[in-house]
C-alpha cells in the first residue's frame, strides 16, 4: 500500500516535470525523459511492474548522467570551477553548467524512483 501512495506522488510529480519541460530547448528528450518514468511509476499504482524496463531506463538515464557529470560546463566544472553557485536562485538557467547540474539531479531522482520499483517488484511477475 505504502509503495502504491508513493508511486502515485512520483507519477505526479514526475508529470508535471514532463509539462515544464515543453518549452525547453531539448523537450523532445526531457518530456520523453520524465513521460516514461512517469508510465512505469503510475502502472505500479495499479500493481503492475516491469523490473527489466525499469533496468533498461536506469541504465540509459545512468550512462546519460555520468556524460553531463564529465561535459564541459557539466556537473563537475560546477563543482569545481564554479565553486557550486545556486542551482535555484532563477528557473531560467542562464548558464550551461546550472542547466546541466539539474538535469544530472533530475536523473539521479528518476533513477531513485525507478530503483525502489525495482526492489518493490513482486518475484512472481510476467517479464516485460
Amino acid at each position: 500500500m505504502l509503495i502504491r501512495a508513493l508511486n502515485a506522488v512520483f507519477t505526479l510529480a514526475f508529470l508535471g516535470f514532463t509539462y515544464v519541460n515543453f518549452n525547453d530547448n531539448d523537450a523532445w528528450l526531457w518530456v520523453s525523459i520524465y513521460l516514461a518514468v512517469s508510465i512505469c511509476c503510475g502502472l505500479v499504482v495499479f500493481n503492475q511492474y516491469y523490473p527489466r524496463v525499469y533496468l533498461g531506463l536506469m541504465a540509459g538515464y545512468l550512462f546519460y548522467a555520468v556524460i553531463l557529470f564529465f561535459v564541459k560546463d557539466g556537473v563537475w566544472d560546477w563543482i569545481f570551477i564554479y565553486k557550486m553557485p545556486s542551482m535555484v536562485e532563477e528557473m531560467q538557467a542562464t548558464k550551461p553548467y546550472i542547466e546541466r547540474a539539474r538535469e544530472f539531479f533530475g536523473l539521479l531522482i528518476i533513477t531513485s524512483a525507478l530503483l525502489i520499483n525495482y526492489f518493490a517488484s513482486p518475484k512472481n511477475i510476467i517479464p516485460a
